[in-house]
């Protein structure tokens, strides 16, 4: 499974730790990735997604799974959150998400 948000897209960074006597050592950043479930209205049910504590804030924010995937660019999606995305609109229920 890859260390990356299925919403934003989130992955690892590279950076150094560094110690009291200024010895740098290279590291690895990771997201902080959660399992969740999201409900979707338009859809009636719940979509298992890996995202990071960011991006569920922003879940949040936006009011929910359907109108964050509403305003996503499709880019930083991942395979299974565009399959999501696209049965939404299919669905006939973006008219309401957006509203």
């Amino acid at each position: 499974m890859s260390r990356r948000c299925e919403l934003t897209g989130k992955g690892p960074m590279s950076g150094n730790n560094v110690s009291h006597a200024k010895n740098r050592t290279r590291r690895r950043f990771l997201p902080n990735l959660n399992d969740t479930t999201l409900q979707s209205e338009a859809l009636g049910r719940g979509f298992k997604l890996r995202i990071s504590a960011s991006a569920l804030r922003s879940v949040d924010h936006r009011g929910g799974l359907d109108k964050f995937l509403a305003k996503a660019k499709d880019d930083t999606l991942s395979e299974n959150a565009l399959k999501i995305k696209k049965a939404i609109k299919k669905s006939g229920m973006e008219a309401d998400v957006l509203s």
